[in-house]
């Protein structure tokens, strides 16, 4: 799960931000100081970060939080001022937005700013989840060394979640990693293509839902193999 950090004084604004991240399928927790945003920074996968803070001047904050972690950080300005923008990412920040944003234009920003933090695997390396094999290279799934026919966005969607077998992989990041779309509400055609993996991998374990959010590996590939003899 990608862990949000809203650092905003006004508690009521920074209460709505996080209710929409949540909503969203991501962790969000909201805090309004630069003080306790340098003590809760280090959980974080992307800072939300108000350059209006009561303690420390925004663009500080900005500096101190790139120097010590390369953590994921937007900022946010109060007017829609150019020179603002440009201090805020000379100071580190990797975007900045005007706080009159709709949220789908945050989200979107989300998205992209942890791609580029956090590019996605190269399709290079087999995975093996003994029984269950994954090979980029000739596009091959293989369970218990029997070749499972599968179509390229069903492997594509089978690598992406076992390239993290022990992490829930949202929706959103699936239509945006496998299918390339940021749709605010992801069609069926997810639910679709889970499916019929687990038809063919013959177990509904393989790929465990997790209801509101999406997906991870299931326990299936911690069972033992099937006797043979």
């Amino acid at each position: 799960m990608t862990n949000v950090l809203v650092v905003e004084r006004n508690a009521s604004a920074a209460e709505a931000m996080v209710s929409d991240l949540r909503r969203q399928g991501y962790t969000a927790r909201g805090v309004g100081t630069g003080a306790r945003a340098l003590r809760a920074c280090a959980d974080a996968d992307l800072v939300l970060l108000s350059l209006d803070l009561p303690d420390i001047d925004g663009l500080e904050l900005c500096r101190s939080l790139r120097k010590d972690n390369d953590t994921a950080l937007i900022a946010i300005t109060d007017a829609d001022d150019e020179l603002e923008r440009v201090l805020a990412l000379k100071a580190g920040a990797d975007d900045c937005v005007v706080k009159t944003w709709g949220f789908r234009e945050i989200s979107a920003r989300i998205e992209a700013v942890l791609r580029r933090s956090r590019p996605r695997p190269s399709l290079l390396d087999a995975i093996s989840l003994r029984p269950l094999h994954i090979d980029p290279r000739t596009r091959e799934v293989r369970l218990h060394n029997r070749l499972i026919d599968v179509t390229s966005k069903e492997f594509e969607l089978l690598y992406t979640l076992a390239a993290t077998p022990e992490t829930v992989v949202t929706r959103r990041e699936l239509m945006e990693r496998v299918w390339g779309s940021s749709w605010g509400h992801p069609s069926r055609t997810i639910d679709t293509h889970v499916s019929s993996l687990r038809a063919k991998l013959g177990h509904p374990c393989w790929i465990h839902t997790v209801r509101g959010v999406g997906y991870r590996m299931g326990h299936a590939w911690r069972m033992p193999e099937a006797s043979t003899g």
